[in-house]
């Protein structure tokens, strides 16, 4: 499967990705938790590229189901080293503005 790029995922969805770039720096996280729901993990090591290359982050990529907001891993404090944020991703296509 060819991998997709950021410019493809930004022709369709609205990652906020600047916002989460911001959100990384503020926060000075060291490592990241990165949930996607199905429809977008085809595009989760795209993500993780421009984000590594902007931040000084490192990024895990979980594969597991997420339903949601509320849908977070359990266990992830036993984990080391520490997770410092979780973002996750929706997958609602871009409305248009009226």
């Amino acid at each position: 499967m060819k991998e997709k790029t950021i410019a493809e995922i930004g022709k369709k969805y609205d990652l906020e990705l600047e916002r989460i770039i911001s959100e990384i720096k503020k926060e000075k996280a060291k490592l990241v938790l990165l949930q996607f729901p199905d429809g977008l993990k085809p595009w989760a090591t795209s993500v993780v590229d421009f984000l590594e290359t902007r931040t000084s982050a490192r990024f895990l990529i979980w594969f597991g189901s997420c339903y949601g907001a509320c849908d977070i891993p359990i266990g992830l404090e036993k984990l080391k080293p520490k997770i410092d944020l979780i973002v996750q991703f929706g997958h609602n296509e871009i409305l248009p503005s009226y």
